[in-house]
């Protein structure tokens, strides 16, 4: 059985997605990228700030879910230019404590033109 999620604390899906999906035990969220969800809009600027709002993205789709970033088992990260590969590592140590499994890599184009998608796996917490 699999349960959509969807929070008003992240942005809404910009495509034909829902923020996360619950299947059994483990949380699959879609990608997140840097919107405010207060607005609608990408207000972050340069990979710091952008990586901050994502990874707050990330947490507030994750608590939806009933689950947290400590909870992450995978995640798989999406950034512009490599050349921002120590800098979003910076940002993202900070909020992924656990230190899950990791891909990063560079991409061409992310929506929006931003510089930094990530999405989940993680566990859901015990009752």
């Amino acid at each position: 059985m699999t349960t959509k999620i969807q929070t008003a604390n992240a942005p809404a899906a910009i495509g034909p997605y829902s923020q996360a999906m619950v299947c059994g035990n483990l949380v699959f969220t879609s990608g997140q990228i840097p919107i405010n969800p207060a607005t609608g809009n990408v207000e972050a600027v340069g990979i710091e700030a952008q990586t901050e709002q994502v990874c707050k993205n990330l947490a507030a789709v994750l608590q939806a879910a009933g689950s947290d970033l400590t909870k992450a088992i995978k995640t798989t990260c999406f950034l512009q230019d490599m050349a921002d590969f120590a800098a979003f590592n910076d940002v993202y140590a900070r909020y992924f404590t656990e230190k899950p499994a990791r891909s990063c890599v560079a991409v061409k184009t992310l929506p929006k033109n931003v510089l930094v998608e990530v999405e989940v796996i993680a566990e859901k917490k015990e009752d």
